[in-house]
């Protein structure tokens, strides 16, 4: 018995000593970044096998416009949006869709995708823009509001042929939630997702510490992400989306337009309100809920967030006199860092 002891004694030294020996390989952050959707996207991830995942990422988010894009006339989307009769709703157009209707509902209609028709009339959507005025506006109106579309089953049914979906306000959340649910399924413990400006992270940086992001100052000309910013905030295992009008927006006659549209108006929303910043589980609800709180305006928002403690917010906003001002939640001030003052 003792002669056993001995050798199993042995067979643990050795094992220890080749570990020792032959350290297990360090696991190293693999960086990648492309041009999808209209914008770029970049990656940060770690992977047990340290493989390089570039390929099996692109073919997801190309995957992803085939289904949601309205800037690719093949895609699932635009065959709806241009009535094609076989057209038929895959799993990620499904999923948006009914996150599209649930957000409609709790905004009471301030986040709708079938403000389409409006988005393109004012020259921010998929077709060219016209010379709007308050008769355009009002005809195009009725072709506006989630009631006016349904799914049933896997098809898409219309009230009206003039009625088309834009899903530009969630679609790119969405599409990190997708990534995501890859890496999740590869075991990957520690990311960064970043698709146009909306992430979301899981576990730790490459320095062993929580993602630090930085919330870009919403001021106009500022179109570099990073290179002015409003706050530096910190996040583990959440998503943040930022939503503002101080890039998208164009000049007409000494009047400035926005890309945010009031659903309930068909009119650019016009607000003191500069910038959104939500953090949520999901970059789906965050993205959603960005642009909401952009077209509810400062007061509202406020008074929103304070019935839904799901979501958190850092709001940049105009005061009387022209100067920045800022609203944080009290879940949301302990990601902050730094802020520019």
């Amino acid at each position: 018995m003792k002669k056993i002891y001995i050798i199993a004694l042995f067979i643990i030294i050795a094992t220890l000593a080749i570990i020792k020996i032959y350290p297990k390989p360090e696991l190293k952050y693999k960086k990648v970044q492309g041009y999808i959707q209209g914008t770029t996207y970049h990656i940060t991830y770690q992977y047990k096998k340290n493989k390089d995942l570039h390929p099996e990422i692109e073919k997801i988010l190309h995957n992803f416009d085939k289904s949601l894009s309205t800037y690719d006339s093949t895609s699932i989307i635009s065959r709806i949006n241009n009535n094609d009769p076989s057209v038929l709703a895959d799993d990620l157009f499904i999923e948006v869709f009914k996150k599209s209707a649930e957000v409609n509902q709790k905004s009471e209609g301030a986040f709708d995708i079938t403000v389409a028709p409006i988005v393109n009339a004012w020259g921010f959507g998929f077709k060219p823009g016209v010379n709007v005025d308050s008769s355009l506006i009002d005809s195009l109106m009725h072709f506006v509001g989630m009631k006016k579309v349904k799914l049933e089953g896997r098809k898409i049914i219309k009230e009206n042929p003039s009625v088309m979906l834009d899903v530009n306000a969630i679609a790119q959340g969405f599409s990190v939630d997708i990534v995501c649910r890859y890496f999740d399924k590869k075991k990957i413990n520690n990311y960064l997702v970043e698709i146009g400006g909306e992430l979301r992270s899981k576990g730790l940086n490459p320095k062993g510490e929580d993602w630090i992001i930085g919330i870009d100052r919403p001021v106009d000309g500022n179109n570099i992400p990073g290179q002015s910013l409003q706050a530096i905030v910190k996040i583990k295992d959440k998503s943040l989306s930022t939503s503002g009008n101080y890039r998208k927006f164009y000049e007409k006659n000494g009047i400035k337009y926005a890309h945010t549209m009031d659903p309930k108006t068909g009119y650019p929303v016009l607000s003191r309100l500069l910038s959104s910043t939500v953090l949520a589980d999901d970059c789906i609800t965050a993205d959603a809920y960005a642009t909401v709180f952009m077209v509810f305006g400062l007061e509202k928002s406020i008074d929103f967030l304070s019935k839904n403690k799901f979501l958190e917010a850092y709001l940049v906003y105009s005061d009387d006199n022209g100067k920045f001002k800022v609203y944080v939640t009290e879940g949301m001030k302990a990601h902050v860092i730094e802020e520019e003052k």
